[in-house]
Parts: structure tokens; C-alpha cells; sequence
């Protein structure tokens, strides 16, 4: 950079609405990406975002507080973005209505599964126990999973970013995994990649079935209340 562009860039990225900006530019150009190559998973737009991102603050030389003060505006658009669910919800009740029963059992049994598989195979690895309590909730969506890691002595951060990396894993391996198992009903592939993925699950099973997005959403907020209740208990018979 010449004299005259380093003070103008330092003084660019002291502000909130550059950073802002910045995300929202990386976002729609990742999902410009990711509509070219018609929605195929390994082109998510997430992950495509993430990685522009971390480059440009790699490149420079920003700190993550620094981004997250002006881009805490999009963060603070998950929670309603989470209660906008309720719309299709609501359009879709009648047959939600009619898989209730499956819906409360799958949803236990699959996360106390996504806890117990996580934690004790990082276990078998040695991995400290701040870290096991950080990794146990990385199937819930991001504030809330983050809040419960905070509150049992996990480490927030490192919780986002996990929970991040499971919800654009479960987006890429979705559709070919649930096509390789042939299964057809689209409540249960949203279901399942709602419990597993969250909500970049759950953007995924829109993009490709609105009743998948449904039951995705469904289980995405269940999941979270679920987990918050029966984490502490099995996380301490996990940790003894």
C-alpha cells in the first residue's frame, strides 16, 4: 500500500459498516457460486463465505474483534431469522401434526446420539475436558450452543466454531448421504439434517424441498431446548 491508502485502510477498518459491508458482499457472491453450479452441496455458500473472509482479514491483518463489531448486526439477525421458521411451520401444520409421535422420538434419541458419539470419541483421544464440554452442543444452532458451553466452563468461541463446521458438513453430505440411503420422505430428511446441521442444516433442506426445510426448522429449534435440558445431565456421566 502507498502513503496516501494505509491511513485510509486503517481508518476503513475501524469502521463497523466496512466489516459489515464485507460479509454481506462475500455472502451474496458465495451463493452467486453456489447458483451457477445448481446448488451443488460442495459449493456452500457458508463455507465459501467463511473462507473470503478469513482471507481478507488474513490479508489485512484485522483481528476478529475488530470484524465482529461490525458484523454483530448479522449475528443478531439469527434470532429472528430462527422465529421466522415458524411461517412454513405453520403452513405445514396438518401434517406435522400427523408425525408428532416419530417426531419426539427421533428427536431424543438423536440428540443424546449427537452428544454421546462427539464427546466420547474425543474422549478416547485424550481431549481435555474444557474442550469435550465445548464440542458437546455443536449440534445446536450457534447462540445457544454457545451459551450452554459458557455456562458448564466450555469455551464459546471455540464452540461457534464447531458448530459452524457441523452444520456445513451436514449441508454437504445431506443430499448424497440420504440419496445413497434412499430415503424419500422429505420430513425425514429435513428432520434429520435439522437435529444434526442446525441452521445452515436447515438452509440447505429449504434449498431443496420446502417440506424438508420445514421439518429441518422443526427439529433445529426442538433440538436446541432438547439439548439444553439433557446436556448437563449426560455430559457428567460422559466427564466422570
Amino acid at each position: 500500500m502507498n502513503e496516501f491508502s494505509f491511513p485510509l485502510w486503517a481508518y476503513l477498518s475501524q469502521t463497523p459498516l466496512l466489516w459489515l459491508t464485507v460479509t454481506l458482499v462475500a455472502y451474496v457472491a458465495a451463493d452467486r457460486i453456489s447458483l451457477a453450479s445448481r446448488r451443488n452441496p460442495l459449493c456452500n455458500p457458508v463455507l465459501i463465505a467463511v473462507a473470503v473472509i478469513a482471507l481478507v482479514l488474513w490479508g489485512t491483518g484485522t483481528s476478529y474483534p475488530v470484524y465482529f463489531e461490525g458484523a454483530k448486526f448479522v449475528h443478531f439477525l439469527l434470532g429472528p431469522a430462527t422465529v421466522a421458521l415458524a411461517i412454513p411451520l405453520y403452513e405445514n401444520r396438518r401434517i406435522v401434526l400427523r408425525a408428532i409421535a416419530p417426531m419426539v422420538l427421533a428427536l431424543v434419541v438423536g440428540s443424546v446420539t449427537a452428544i454421546v458419539s462427539a464427546v466420547a470419541i474425543a474422549k478416547l483421544f485424550g481431549i481435555p475436558n474444557t474442550v469435550l464440554i465445548s464440542l458437546a452442543p455443536k449440534s445446536v444452532t450457534a447462540p445457544v450452543g454457545m451459551g450452554i458451553a459458557e455456562m458448564l466452563g466450555g469455551d464459546p468461541a471455540l464452540t461457534a466454531i464447531l458448530v459452524i463446521l457441523t452444520g456445513v458438513i451436514g449441508a454437504i453430505t445431506v443430499t448424497p448421504l440420504m440419496n445413497a440411503l434412499r430415503m424419500k420422505d422429505w420430513r425425514a430428511r429435513g428432520f434429520a439434517v435439522g437435529l444434526a446441521s442446525h441452521g445452515i442444516g436447515t438452509a440447505r433442506a429449504f434449498q431443496v424441498n420446502s417440506l424438508a426445510g420445514t421439518f429441518a426448522g422443526i427439529a433445529m429449534g426442538l433440538n436446541a431446548l432438547v439439548t439444553a435440558l439433557l446436556l448437563p445431565m449426560v455430559l457428567g456421566k460422559l466427564l466422570e
